[in-house]
């Protein structure tokens, strides 16, 4: 296999998306486009080496497809070459993220994320077939293993299967397996890009390439800074700051994560969060609590250093 030219390297962010109420839009919450922008913005300002449009944190699922575009465009307008654009393109079956993936083509994005097929628990060959199909399109994939929320695991087996894809140059990683890493280099090329944020230190030491992250949103320069003092080989440091926002990061790995992550970026107050659209309800007020300890006891940590 000759070697894949696509720096993943950074903390690329699954960007939350911002809504504004609107009675005519759906369940009355209408995407604003000007506050995600803003978001985007904040995002590479502050170190990020990319945002991640369209993926679960994004609530893709929830958008007519009119709203699920323009969030690419908007992005990509954003960033403007400051830095990378991986799009979201999962859908039910090959044939709808072919038609999100030429789109995102089409509006400048630099590389797509991709699930197996949602929904449906697809079988080895469906899953190939699902990626070749978009392989076709051309823009670098980047695959999303995720078996907690699709029931299809991408096996490191398989994951060497699909890097034989010419477009196919990097997996993120979401098991919570951390023998997973390892494991797939030892049988491909392609990057392993660390997918949950609570085992982002772990993934990073044992040789993850970078961190398509979803805490950044609230944290985005310790969570640049965790990842440089990793990659520059100051461990000890690393951990130390790690150890202090990784409360806050499991709830990442949480069912609420969206909910989660959106009101701690209220909390911090440098950016937006906001609501989610259904079928994403409020946080009960149990668990709004804990987020809000969680990440009070982080910022606090910031705050002091």
């Amino acid at each position: 296999m000759s070697e894949k030219k696509f720096d993943l390297g950074g903390v690329v962010v699954a960007t939350t998306l911002a809504f504004k109420e609107d009675a005519s839009a759906p369940a009355g919450l209408a995407v604003d486009y000007d506050k995600f922008a803003a978001h985007c913005d904040f995002l590479i300002e502050n170190g990020c080496r990319g945002v991640g449009p369209n993926g679960s944190l994004g609530e893709y699922s929830s958008l007519t497809d009119e709203e699920r575009r323009r969030v690419i465009q908007v992005a990509v307008d954003t960033v403007a070459g400051r830095g990378l654009v991986v799009a979201g393109v999962h859908g039910v079956g090959w044939h709808q993220a072919v038609q999100w993936a030429e789109y995102a083509k089409e509006d400048g994005a630099d590389g797509v994320l991709l699930l197996p097929p949602t929904i449906y628990r697809a079988n080895r060959a469906e899953v190939i077939e699902h990626y070749a199909k978009v392989n076709e399109v051309g823009l670098p994939i980047m695959l999303y293993n995720n078996p907690i929320d699709t029931k299809v695991d991408l096996t490191p087996d398989l994951v060497a299967e699909l890097s034989q894809l010419e477009n196919v140059v990097a997996i993120k990683e979401f098991t919570t397996d951390i023998r997973r890493v390892l494991e797939i280099q030892e049988l491909c090329e392609i990057d392993v890009i660390a997918g949950a944020d609570d085992l982002l230190f772990e993934s990073l030491v044992v040789g993850a390439t970078g961190w398509f992250a979803g805490y950044p949103n609230a944290f985005p320069k310790e969570a640049v800074e965790i990842y440089t003092l990793v990659k520059e080989g100051r461990i000890d440091e690393a951990r130390e700051l790690y150890k202090a926002l990784v409360a806050v990061f499991r709830w990442d790995s949480k069912t609420e994560f969206v909910q989660a992550i959106k009101l701690s970026i209220d909390i911090a107050g440098q950016s937006y969060g906001g609501r989610t659209r259904p079928p994403r309800g409020p946080l009960s007020a149990e668990t709004e609590s804990r987020v809000r300890a969680d990440t009070e006891k982080a910022l606090a940590y910031i705050a002091g250093r």
